[in-house]
C-alpha cells in the first residue's frame, strides 16, 4: 500500500549493509531534567535554560517523573484524513533530480520514444549529476575536445581505468545532449546560419558514421516500439543508405536561393524549405509542420516510433510552468485504532521484525537513505495539523469531555499544559484576542514510520513546543537561530532549482535536506529522540524537522516571552520583504499590551516601550509621507472589527491594524503605508488613510507605558547610585525598599543589593553601637588556639565598616578603631598569606603567627588554614626526623605517620611527602614480605640469591626486622661456609663433633648451603658406621655406649665400682686411682674430641689404657685379698653378701659371685675362661668381623671418637699378639710350665676331681697356702680360675690385657688355656701325661696362629703405627673426602 516500485523483502539488504555515504547522526542537543521546583514556572525555567538551549535551537525537556498527565483525547471522535508523503520527493536534491528525470523523460515522450535510463558499472546512471558535471567543464564540445570524460567519471564516484568515460559519453551524446540542445533554442535556429548547420552538420555525419559502425540501432537502450508509426509522403524507408544520407547532408550545407527555397511542394520541410526526399518527411502531431529527419537538431536516424512534436510544439509544451509541490491529501480518512494498525503493520513488514525491537539508530539511517534515492519509491502517510478543538487536547482542560480525577485536577491548570502555556502568565500570546489554531490552540499529529516534518520555523519566528504523549520516538533536527539564513542560503545554493519556481518554499514546510549535507556546508545541525511523556522545545527563528519513528501521538503548540518581541518585528519586516501573510497582527498585540500599561509587568513594560518607540516613529514616519505625497483624506476605522483579509495588504500580505491606505477605484482592497503608491494609477488625493489610533492617541499610550518602565528605571537609577556609593542617606535605603514592594517591582538582583546594603548599614551602626557600649565579644585561647564566636565581625564586615564609613547615613566615632584593627588584620593576612604561600613552612613561625590573632577580635578565615598548615608542619617535621634516623623507621612509625598524614589537609608538601612515605611503606612491605618468602622457601634460596636480595635491601632507609634476619642469616651462612672451609683447610679430616654442630647449625639457616648435603651425607654415614659398630660390639640391652666399650676403661675400681656397686665399710682400696683428668668416659671422648690428629688421639687413649691396666691390677689384688683374708664377713657378688653356696670367680678382676645372682654358663668347657657381668662389657667379635669396621670408617674419613677407639682397640691388639709372640719366641711359658712341674714334685701334689664344695667348708678344710693354690679349682662347679700366684707380673699383664681386648682372637683362648692345664690340670683318673700340655705341640701352635694372624692385620695395623703415615691422612680431598697420600710438605 505504502510502497511503490519497491518491494518490503529487498529493503533489508541495504540497511543491513554499510552504504558509502551512510548518514552519521549529528550531535545531541542539550537536554534538561528540572526539579519540581523549577517545574513550578514553565516560563522562568525556559528563560533560565535559553543561553545553553538557544545556541542549539533546539532543547529536550524531561519533566519529573511523577508528572504524568492522563490522556485526555476523544478516541472514539477523532478521525481524520493524512497526509501522503512520497519519501524521495522530500529531499530537495533528490527532488531536483526526479524534476530533471521528469523533463527529460517528457521531452524524449514528445520525441516518440520513452526514457529508458542506462546502467553503468551495475549501478543507475546519475543523469543529472552527469548533466551539471558537463555543463560545469564547459559543455559537451569542451569536454570531448579536452577529453575531460575520465575526470568526469572519477567526479560521479567510478574506478579510473576502466573506460567509463566513453559510455558515459555515448550516454549523454544519445540521451543529454539533444535535450541540452532543445533547452538552448539550437534545434529552433533558422537557415540563415550557415556557418553554425555546417558544424552541427559535420557534427551529426561523424555521428552517423559512429553509428553505421554497430550492428544494433542506435536507439534500442532507450526507445520502445509503439504501435503508431509516423509516415508521411511516401513510403517508409526502414534504414538509409550511408552514401545517400552523405550525399543528402552535403547538398543541404549548399543552400538554395531564398527564391527558391519558397518554391515548395505541399509539404515542404520548414528547415530546409525542400519537399525532397519525401520519405524522410515528419509530420508534427501537434502543428502538422513537416521537417526532414535529417533537418533536426540534432538529427534523427530513423522516424520515431511514437507521437512526435516538433521544436516549436517541444517549447511550447516544456515551457509551461511548473505545479508547485506539496502534500496530498489521501484518499481514505482514519480511526486512531486503524491508523495504528496499519502504521504497525507497515513498519513490521518494512522491517521484517516486531516494531518494538527496531532500533532507532537502524530507522534512523534507512529514512536518510530512502530520502536520498530515486530508485526506492516509499509512500507513508501522516495526519499532522490536527485541531485539538475539534477532537480535543490530549491534556485535560477545564469543563472538557474528559473526566479527571481529583488527583489529576492540577494538570488542567498546570503551565506546562499546552492549553495553558500560550495564555500563561509571561507570554505575549494572552494579548492576542483571536483564538489560532497551532499558536494559541494547539495541534494534535499522529505519526507513523517515517512520516516527517521538513525543514521549517515557526511563525512569527516565536517559540514553539512540542509534547509526546504516547507511542515511539519522534526524531528531531533542529539548527540554531542565528544559522538560519545561512541555512536558507545553502539550500537555495544545492537546490536553485526548487527555489527559482518557489522563492517561499521554506515556508511550504514540504521540503527536507539530510542534516550532514548541511553540516557540510557550515550549518550547525543538532538532534535528539523525544521520547513518550517528554517535551521539545523550539527556540526563535530556529529551524528544524524531523521524523517520527513509528505510531505514535503527539501535540504541539507555539508561546512568545517578552525577549521574542524585537524578533518578531524583525520577522514582520522579513515577511513583507517575502510577501507572506501575517498570522496575527504585531503592531495590534503590541497596542492591546500598551493600554493595560498601569497592571503590566514593569520588565514587560520595558520591553513594549521600546516596542511602542519603534512603533510609533515608523507610523508618524510614513504617515507623514504619504501626506506629502497629496493623500488627504482620512478615516478612522476599528480594524479588529475587520476580517483578516479585507485588512491585509495586496502587496505585501501584512496585516495592517495601525493604518491603512484605500481607494474608490478599487473596493476590497487595501494596502499597507509602505506600498501605499502601490494600489492603483489614481490621483494620490483619492487615496484615503484608514487609521485606528491618531497620533496623539498613541503618545499616550506610550507615556503610560514609559512612566510604568521609567518608574521602575527611575527606581533603578537610584538603587544603582546606592549600589555605586554616591551619598544617598540612610533613610533613602530604607523607602527605595518600601517602594518596590508596594510598586511590585520584579525580584532582580539589585533589589538584593538593596536590601543588602540597607541590612549593612543597620548592621554597622548597631555593631559600632556595640563597640561604643564595649559589648564585643571575645575569644579565648582553647588548646593552642580560638574558639570562634558567631556573633563576632568577619574580616569583611570589618572591611565594610572602613568602605561604608563615608557613604553611610550616619558617623561613626569607632572608625580610628575599626581601621586600626583592620590594618591589623591586614598586616596578619598579608603574614599569613606568605607564610601560607610557603611550600613548608616553619610550624614555630605558624605558632607565633596563632599567638598573635589572639589580639584580633575578627573573625579570621585564616585560621583554620593556619591550624591545618601547623598540623602540616609538625607532621612534616616529625616525618624528616623519622626519615633522618633510619634504623628506628620501622614500619609501624611509618603506617602510623601515614595514618596521621591522612587526617591532614591536602597540600602538595604533604601529599610529596605523603607520597614518598607511601612509596617507602609499600617497598619496605614488599620487601619484607619478599625477604620472609626468600627465608622461608622450600628449598632454600642460595647464598647468592639471597646476598643479591640483601644488597638491594641495604638502600632502603628504614628499619626492616626480616632483612636485618636476612642479613644475619647471610652472615651466619658465610661464617658457616667459613667454619666448613675451615674444618678440611689443608685436607684435615674433620672430627665428627665439629661436623656435627656444623650440620646442626645449617638446619637453622634458611639457606642453600652447597657443602651442606656433603657434610650430611657424612654424618649420616656415620651414623650409619656407628649403628653397624654398635650391633658389631654391643651386647643385648647392654647400658655401655659404644664408646665405652671400645676405649679402655677408666672407671675401674674406683669410678667402675662406686658407680654400680655399694661401698663396703672398711674395705682398703689398694688398687691406684684413675687420672683426675680422664676419669670418666665424657672426659675422655672431650679429650678425643679436642684432640688435633689421630696420633695425638693414640696417645690420649694410651694414657688410658696405662690406668686400665694399673686399676685392674690393683683391683685384682684387691679381691684376691679380700678371699685370702681370715675374716669371711665380706661381702661379695652383686648383691653384696657374703660367700656363701656355690661360687664362681671372673677371671679379670677376680672378683667372687653367688652362681644364683649371675649367669654362668652351665654347659661351659674346662679351660674356657668365665666373664663377670662388669667385665663381659661387649660381644667381643672375631677380629676379621671388626676389621670391615675400621676399612668404612677409612673410606668416611671423618674423625670420630668411636673411630680412634677402634682404631686405639686394633693398635692395641696387635701391640698384645706381638707381646703373646714375643713371650713364645723368649720362652717365658716354657719357663713357667717348667716351674710349676718342680712345684708339683715338690709339694707331692696329686690332681684329684673335687666335687663342688660350699666355700664355708673350704676355709675351714684348707690351709692358706692350699687356698691361695686351689682355690679356683675348688670353688667353682663349671668353671676354674686361674690364679695369679704361679703366674709372673709379666704374663698376668699380659693374660689380664688378653681379657680387656674387646675382640676374641683364638691366642687368647689358646694362651689361657696353656696356662691353665700347665698351672691347674683338670683333675680326673687319666694320668698327667694325657692331661699336661705339651709344649713342644702347643707352643709352636701359638708361634703359628699369632705369625699368621700378624700377617693379615699388618696390612690395617701398619699404617697407624707409623707416624708419618698418620699425618698423610690427615690431608683428604675434599671433593671425594679420601686420603691424599701423595700429598707433599
Amino acid at each position: 500500500m505504502f510502497c511503490k516500485d519497491a518491494q518490503p523483502a529487498a529493503i533489508p539488504t541495504p540497511f543491513t549493509q554499510p552504504q558509502l555515504n551512510e548518514f552519521i547522526p549529528p550531535p545531541e542537543c542539550p537536554v534538561f531534567e528540572p526539579s519540581w521546583e523549577e517545574f513550578t514556572d514553565p516560563f522562568a525555567y525556559i528563560n533560565k535554560i535559553r543561553p545553553i538551549a538557544e545556541k542549539t535551537g533546539i532543547c529536550k525537556i524531561r519533566p519529573p517523573p511523577e508528572w504524568q498527565p492522563p490522556f485526555a483525547c476523544d478516541v472514539d471522535r477523532l478521525k481524520f484524513t493524512p497526509r501522503i508523503q512520497r519519501l524521495n520527493e522530500l529531499e530537495a536534491q533528490t527532488r531536483v533530480k526526479l524534476n530533471f528525470l521528469d523533463q527529460i523523460a517528457k521531452f524524449w515522450e514528445f520525441q516518440g520514444c520513452t526514457l529508458k535510463i542506462p546502467h553503468v558499472e551495475r549501478k543507475i546512471l546519475d543523469l543529472y549529476q552527469l548533466n551539471k558535471l558537463v555543463n560545469e567543464e564547459g559543455g559537451f564540445d569542451a569536454v570531448c575536445r579536452d577529453r575531460r570524460w575520465t575526470k568526469i567519471s572519477v567526479k560521479m564516484g567510478f574506478a579510473p581505468g576502466k573506460a567509463i568515460g566513453s559510455h558515459l559519453r555515448a550516454h549523454y551524446e544519445r540521451i543529454l545532449y539533444p535535450y541540452n540542445l532543445f533547452q538552448t533554442g539550437a534545434n529552433l535556429l533558422s537557415p540563415s546560419h550557415p556557418v553554425y548547420l555546417l558544424f552541427c552538420f559535420s557534427l551529426i555525419a561523424r555521428r552517423a558514421k559512429r553509428m553505421r559502425s554497430k550492428k544494433s540501432e542506435p536507439d534500442e537502450e532507450f526507445c520502445e516500439s509503439r504501435p503508431k508509426r509516423r509516415r508521411r509522403m511516401g513510403t517508409y524507408v526502414t534504414k538509409p543508405q550511408p552514401d545517400l544520407l552523405k550525399t543528402q547532408m552535403v547538398e543541404m550545407i549548399h543552400f538554395p536561393s531564398p527564391a527558391a527555397a519558397y518554391q515548395v511542394e505541399q509539404y515542404h520541410c520548414l528547415m530546409c524549405g525542400k519537399g525532397t526526399a519525401e520519405d524522410r518527411l515528419l509530420l508534427c502531431d501537434g502543428c502538422d509542420d513537416s521537417y526532414h529527419i535529417f533537418c533536426l537538431i540534432p538529427p534523427l536516424h530513423d522516424v520515431p516510433k511514437g507521437d512526435w512534436r516538433c521544436p516549436k510544439c517541444l517549447a511550447q509544451e516544456c515551457g509551461k510552468p511548473p505545479v508547485a509541490f506539496g502534500f496530498e491529501q489521501a484518499a481514505r480518512s482514519y480511526t486512531l485504532q486503524a491508523f495504528g494498525d496499519m502504521a504497525d503493520s507497515f513498519k513490521s513488514d518494512y522491517f521484517n521484525m516486531p516494531v518494538h525491537m527496531v532500533p532507532t539508530e537502524l530507522v534512523e539511517k534507512e529514512f536518510w537513505r530512502l530520502v536520498s534515492t530515486i530508485e526506492d519509491d516509499v509512500t507513508v502517510e501522516y495526519g499532522a495539523d490536527i485541531a485539538s478543538k475539534e477532537f480535543g487536547s490530549g491534556f485535560p482542560v477545564k469543563n472538557g469531555h474528559f473526566e479527571v480525577g481529583p488527583d489529576d485536577e492540577h494538570y488542567q491548570s498546570s503551565g506546562w499544559n499546552l492549553n495553558n502555556m500560550p495564555v500563561f502568565d509571561g507570554s505575549v500570546l494572552t494579548h492576542i484576542t483571536a483564538d489560532i489554531c497551532g499558536m494559541k490552540l494547539p495541534w494534535l499529529y499522529v505519526g507513523m514510520c517515517f512520516s516527517s516534518f521538513c525543514w521549517h520555523i515557526e511563525d512569527h519566528w516565536s517559540y514553539s513546543i512540542n509534547y509526546l504523549h504516547w507511542g515511539e520516538p519522534k526524531t528531531w533536527y533542529g539548527a540554531p537561530g542565528y544559522a538560519a539564513e545561512h541555512l536558507e542560503s545553502v539550500m537555495k545554493k544545492l537546490a536553485p532549482e526548487l527555489f527559482e519556481s518557489q522563492p517561499d518554499l521554506l515556508h511550504q514546510l514540504v521540503t527536507i535536506m539530510n542534516p550532514n549535507t548541511l553540516m557540510n556546508n557550515g550549518v550547525p545541525i543538532y538532534r535528539t529522540n523525544q521520547c513518550a511523556g517528554e517535551f521539545v522545545i523550539t527556540f526563535p527563528r530556529a529551524y528544524h524537522s524531523g521524523f517520527n519513528q513509528g505510531f505514535n501521538f503527539a501535540e504541539a503548540v507555539n508561546f512568545c516571552t517578552m525577549d521574542w518581541m524585537p524578533i518578531g518585528r524583525s520577522c514582520v519586516r522579513h515577511y513583507r520583504e517575502l510577501s507572506r501573510y501575517c498570522v496575527f497582527s504585531h503592531d495590534e498585540m503590541v497596542c492591546n499590551m500598551a493600554l493595560k500599561a498601569d497592571i503590566m509587568d514593569v520588565e514587560l513594560a520595558s520591553a513594549v516601550q521600546k516596542e511602542m518607540k519603534m512603533m510609533v516613529e515608523e507610523e508618524e514616519e510614513l504617515r507623514g509621507r504619504i501626506v506629502n505625497k497629496g493623500v488627504l483624506q482620512s478615516q478612522q476605522v476599528d480594524y479588529e472589527m475587520l476580517p483578516d483579509e479585507a485588512r491585509q495588504c495586496c502587496k505585501c500580505r501584512t496585516t495592517c491594524y495601525l493604518s491603512g491606505i484605500t481607494c474608490a477605484c478599487s473596493p476590497g482592497k487595501m494596502v499597507c503605508l509602505h506600498h501605499a503608491l502601490d494600489l492603483c494609477s489614481c490621483p494620490h488625493s483619492n487615496l484615503t488613510l484608514h487609521y485606528k489610533f491618531t497620533l496623539d492617541q498613541l503618545y499616550p499610550l506610550m507615556k503610560a507605558v514609559k512612566q510604568r518602565a521609567e518608574s521602575y528605571r527611575d527606581w533603578l537609577c537610584d538603587v544603582q547610585d546606592i549600589v555605586e556609593n554616591k551619598g544617598i542617606k540612610k533613610k533613602g535605603l530604607h523607602s527605595l525598599v518600601e517602594q518596590a514592594e508596594t510598586k511590585a517591582f520584579p525580584a532582580c538582583t539589585l533589589l538584593d543589593q538593596l536590601r543588602t546594603i540597607a541590612s549593612e548599614a543597620d548592621k554597622v551602626a548597631v555593631m559600632a553601637q556595640q563597640l561604643l557600649n564595649g559589648k564585643r565579644q571575645t575569644r579565648y585561647r582553647s588548646g593552642g588556639g580560638k574558639s570562634q564566636n558567631q556573633n563576632e565581625l568577619t574580616v569583611e564586615e570589618l572591611r565594610s565598616f572602613v568602605q561604608q564609613l563615608d557613604s553611610l547615613p550616619c558617623n561613626i566615632r569607632q572608625s580610628p578603631l575599626l581601621k586600626d584593627l583592620l590594618t591589623r588584620v591586614d598586616e596578619f593576612q598579608q603574614r599569613s598569606e606568605h607564610l601560607l604561600a610557603d611550600e613548608s613552612p616553619s610550624a614555630l613561625e605558624l605558632q607565633e603567627l596563632l599567638d598573635a590573632s589572639l589580639g584580633l577580635d575578627v573573625e579570621l578565615p585564616q585560621l583554620p588554614l593556619l591550624r591545618e598548615r601547623l598540623e602540616q608542619a609538625r607532621w612534616l617535621e616529625a616525618v624528616q626526623l623519622a626519615s633522618s634516623r633510619p634504623d628506628s623507621l620501622c614500619l609501624d612509625t611509618m603506617r602510623r605517620l601515614i595514618d596521621q598524614g591522612v587526617g591532614l589537609a591536602p597540600h602538595s608538601s604533604v601529599e610529596k611527602a605523603m607520597a614518598r612515605l607511601q612509596e617507602l611503606l609499600t617497598v619496605s612491605e614488599q620487601w619484607e614480605e619478599r625477604v620472609l618468602s626468600l627465608l622461608e622457601a622450600s628449598p632454600h634460596h642460595s647464598l647468592e640469591t639471597l646476598d643479591g636480595a640483601l644488597q638491594e635491601v641495604e638502600n632502603i632507609p628504614a628499619y626492616l626486622p626480616n632483612c636485618l634476619q636476612l642479613k644475619d642469616v647471610i652472615n651466619e651462612a658465610k661464617k658457616w661456609i667459613h667454619e666448613a672451609d675451615s674444618l678440611q683447610l689443608g685436607g684435615r679430616i674433620p672430627v665428627l663433633d665439629s661436623l656435627s654442630e656444623l650440620v646442626l647449625k645449617a638446619e637453622g639457616l634458611p639457606v642453600k648451603l652447597e657443602p651442606l648435603s656433603r657434610l650430611e651425607a657424612l654424618v649420616t654415614d656415620i651414623q650409619s658406621w656407628k649403628e653397624s659398630a654398635a650391633k658389631t660390639f654391643l651386647l643385648k640391652n647392654s647400658p655401655l655406649s659404644l664408646l665405652e666399650v671400645l676405649c679402655p676403661r677408666c672407671d675401674v675400681g674406683f669410678g667402675h665400682q662406686r658407680s654400680r656397686f655399694k661401698k663396703v665399710k672398711d674395705s682398703p682400696l689398694v688398687f691406684k686411682k684413675a687420672s683426675t683428668k680422664l676419669d670418666s668416659v665424657c672426659d675422655v671422648k672431650k679429650a678425643l674430641t679436642e684432640s688435633r690428629d689421630s696420633a695425638s688421639a693414640m696417645t690420649t687413649l694410651e694414657e688410658v689404657r696405662q690406668c686400665e691396666m694399673e686399676n685392674l691390677l690393683a683391683l685384682r689384688a684387691s679381691n684376691e685379698s679380700k678371699l685370702l683374708s681370715a675374716e669371711n664377713c665380706h661381702a661379695v657378688c652383686v648383691c653384696q653378701k657374703p660367700p656363701s653356696g656355690t661360687m664362681v670367680q671372673c677371671e679379670l678382676c677376680r672378683n667372687v659371685y653367688h652362681s644364683g645372682c649371675v649367669t654362668t654358663a652351665e654347659e661351659q668347657e674346662y679351660g674356657q675362661a668365665w666373664l663377670c657381668p662388669q667385665c663381659q662389657r661387649s660381644k667381643k667379635p672375631q677380629l676379621d668381623k671388626v676389621l670391615p669396621l675400621l676399612a668404612s670408617l677409612q673410606r668416611i674419613r671423618v674423625r670420630l671418637p668411636e673411630g680412634d677407639a677402634l682404631r686405639f682397640l686394633i693398635e692395641r691388639t696387635v701391640r698384645w699378639q706381638h707381646r703373646v709372640q714375643q713371650a713364645c719366641t723368649e720362652g717365658v711359658l716354657e719357663k713357667i710350665a717348667h716351674r710349676q712341674s718342680l712345684y708339683r714334685e715338690t709339694n707331692g701334689l696329686l690332681h684329684t676331681k673335687h666335687p663342688s664344695l660350699p666355700l664355708q667348708g673350704l676355709y675351714q678344710s684348707f690351709s692358706f697356702g692350699s687356698i691361695c693354690c686351689f682355690f679356683s679349682t675348688l670353688c667353682f662347679s663349671n668353671s676354674l680360675a686361674l690364679h695369679s700366684t704361679g703366674l709372673g707380673p709379666e704374663l698376668e699383664e699380659l693374660m689380664v690385657e688378653g681379657f680387656l681386648l674387646q675382640v676374641t682372637l683364638p691366642e687368647t683362648e689358646q694362651l689361657y688355656r696353656y696356662l691353665l692345664y700347665t698351672l691347674a690340670p683338670p683333675r680326673s683318673h687319666s694320668t698327667e701325661q694325657e692331661h699336661s700340655l705339651n709344649w713342644s705341640v702347643f707352643g709352636p701352635r701359638i708361634k703359628m696362629n699369632l705369625t699368621h694372624l700378624a700377617y693379615l692385620i699388618q696390612p690395617l695395623i701398619c699404617p697407624f703405627t707409623q707416624s708419618e703415615r698418620a699425618e698423610r691422612e690427615d690431608y683428604i680431598c675434599i671433593t671425594c673426602t679420601q686420603p691424599d697420600y701423595n700429598r707433599r710438605e
